[in-house]
């Protein structure tokens, strides 16, 4: 056996050293496995069920190896906790000196530059935000790192936060006036040393992305790439390997130019030519409003009004680059705001030209902004050219989750990143399912389609969560039904009724814990990354089968792109996408050895079509009833 198996295993240095630590064979094969692939420069894909260890399992194996590697999450939540409690046991366990580091986009630190700009510029801080911005300003003088995740008075979502940090864009770069004291090049230094570099999947895209440019690398070089939460990365990969263009980056270049041109006393007159930019912006925006879907292929938006109006913004920055170009001279901040215009104005064209046929270009719309995309049909030919070509060919590649495998198969996943040859492996949860947990699929529901199906679901839940006395996640494909349940559901519910939107995550989640019997109704963002251990949580209510809306604009055209190779578009892409969704929030329900609990699928089709079958296979073993009696008993027995 291997050096990692041999340290997790009874015996070993884990179980010698970590009082409550329990040797699971799972989690040794697996860090043998990664061992392996460490050692052959392999590339693995492996799925390991909660409670399998497998943070430990490739951790271990990394440090014995002595592989420069970089460690790539899904979630900053994730990362945190890999850099600030695991690696730091693994470490200790191991007797082991290793330089390790963690590394966030720009975005999560302080820009001193932009801090000084605001506060030497009032106007450019809401009276709203001025308190915020006070708070930001004292821990400004004694921070170390500058990660703003320092600072828990500020919410993270407060605006003012895109005021104090920079971004590629208005970043001045090696003429900031802070470039020694900056932050982000510190961390960026550090991490550059570094034997390990704890990541999330954004920021190693990005950085794959300048590489592939020819531009400047965030990232050191490597002998390894471990992808944790690895069944998030197809979608991340794919905004890095397009480009998106919003009405926000738009008054952002209109707010930056007016800020620069003041810090620069630049005498170029901008009075005529931003308020046009800023009013066509509106205009666009207020069309936006009238579309009946939040999004749509450009293709369908094609007609002579909305060709107008972006011919008109394009015009209109044709008229803010002339002024640029003539008041660039006068410091860098204008200078980087005419290539910020100059890059925008050619992505706009590409946008609007719409002539890839290897990616859609679409349009998202919401209240207070609207955005253009475009986004590539096959990730996987961007990110296997990568791989194959740009990538050191001695690098092993590593991705694991919980959630990959369709059955016991994962080809779908392969398939989506463009990873050939790989060695795949799959580990069940140790947790006993059959003793701790039953599904249940209530045989008298409607099929999710009809028109009755709010309301029989509504009915369901106050069945179940009579019998479990709360304490349940109710689980939704979309907002418009999480909405009509709770309206059902509000006026005569004897638990504590909590809803997504009506207050923060994390917010919510706490409620949850300290209510002991709450009801919480959220759609996709609770279906993972949500760690609810004991009773506070014993039932999770799914409403049906996470098939993503055919009317996406995205899915739209993969569906279709798949048919003319030759493809099966809902066996391929729909079925592989949905039962990942599912086993996500399913997943919520068993987090610990000592969980029990029902989980609730309220769709038919898992046991009238065909593919249910696929389905069930997909998640842990358990009971499944049909019996409303038997969900009541299991309670009772509780």
């Amino acid at each position: 056996m291997s050096e990692s198996y041999n340290v997790l295993a009874a015996g070993g240095l884990f179980h010698q050293q970590i009082g409550d630590f329990t040797p699971r064979l799972a989690q040794q094969e697996m860090a043998q496995a990664v061992e392996d692939a460490l050692a052959f420069s392999g590339r693995l894909v492996v799925e390991s069920g909660t409670g399998t260890g497998k943070t430990y399992a490739y951790l271990v194996a990394v440090v014995l190896s002595g592989k420069r590697t970089i460690i790539s999450t899904g979630t900053k939540h994730l990362q945190e906790q890999i850099f600030k409690r695991d690696l730091p046991v693994v470490l200790s366990v191991l007797d082991e000196t290793v330089s390790a580091q963690m590394l966030k986009g720009r975005a999560n630190y302080l820009c001193r530059y932009r801090l000084k700009l605001n506060s030497q510029q009032s106007d450019l801080v809401d009276q709203a935000n001025q308190l915020e911005y006070d708070v930001i300003d004292k821990w400004a003088a004694r921070t170390k790192s500058g990660d703003i995740a320092e600072v828990s008075d500020v919410n993270e979502a407060s605006p003012i936060w895109k005021q104090v940090t920079s971004t590629t864009d208005n970043c001045l770069g090696g003429k900031c006036p802070d470039y020694r004291n900056c932050f982000v090049n510190q961390a960026r230094q550090r991490a550059m040393k570094a034997d390990i570099v704890v990541v999330n999947h954004h920021l190693f895209f990005s950085d794959l992305t300048l590489k592939t440019e020819g531009f400047g690398e965030l990232l050191p070089d490597h002998e390894a790439v471990i992808f944790d939460e690895a069944h998030s990365v197809p979608d991340i990969a794919s905004q890095f390997f397009g480009f998106s263009l919003s009405s926000f980056q738009l008054k952002e270049l209109t707010k930056d130019v007016l800020a620069a041109k003041k810090e620069e006393k630049s005498a170029v007159d901008f009075s005529v030519c931003i308020p046009a930019l800023e009013n066509q912006i509106d205009k666009i925006q207020g069309y936006c409003k009238r579309l009946k879907n939040s999004a749509a292929i450009l293709a369908d938006l094609k007609n002579a009004k909305f060709d107008e109006l972006l011919e008109s913004l394009a015009t209109r920055l044709d008229h803010l680059q002339d002024a640029l170009t003539l008041a660039a001279p006068a410091g860098e901040g204008l200078s980087r705001c005419q290539n910020r215009c100059l890059h925008i104005q050619s992505q706009l064209d590409r946008w609007r030209e719409d002539r890839d046929q290897n990616s859609v270009c679409w349009l998202a719309v919401e209240k207070s902004w609207f955005r253009m995309n475009v986004t590539p049909l096959n990730v996987g030919i961007h990110f296997s050219k990568f791989i194959e070509n740009a990538g050191n060919p001695g690098v092993a590649w590593i991705f694991t989750s919980a959630t990959l495998a369709v059955e016991d198969d994962f080809t779908a996943f392969c398939s989506e990143i463009g990873l050939q040859n790989a060695e795949t492996r799959r580990w069940e949860s140790p947790y006993d399912f059959q003793q701790n947990a039953m599904m249940y699929l209530p045989a008298e529901l409607p099929d999710p389609r009809e028109s009755n199906f709010a309301s029989a679901l509504a009915a369901a839940i106050r069945d179940v969560t009579e019998a479990s006395n709360g304490r349940a996640f109710c689980l939704f494909t979309s907002h418009a039904m999480m909405e009509n349940v709770y309206q059902l559901l509000h006026s005569n519910c004897k638990w504590p009724l909590l809803v997504q939107g009506r207050a923060a995550k994390q917010q919510l989640l706490e409620q949850f814990l300290q209510s002991e019997n709450a009801v919480l109704l959220g759609t996709s963002s609770f279906w993972e990354g949500v760690d609810v251990k004991g009773e506070a949580l014993s039932c999770v209510i799914i409403d049906k089968l996470p098939f993503a809306p055919p009317s996406d604009p995205v899915l739209k055209s993969k569906l279709q792109h798949s048919e003319e190779q030759g493809g099966n578009p809902f066996m391929d892409i729909q079925i592989p996408n949905a039962v990942i969704a599912l086993k996500q929030g399913a997943g919520r329900l068993i987090r610990s050895e000592t969980d029990r609990g029902i989980l609730v699928i309220c769709d038919q089709r898992m046991t009238t079509k065909a593919y249910g079958s696929l389905f069930l296979k997909s998640l842990p073993p358990m009971p499944i009833t049909q019996s409303l009696y038997d969900v009541q008993r299991f309670f009772a027995a509780c």
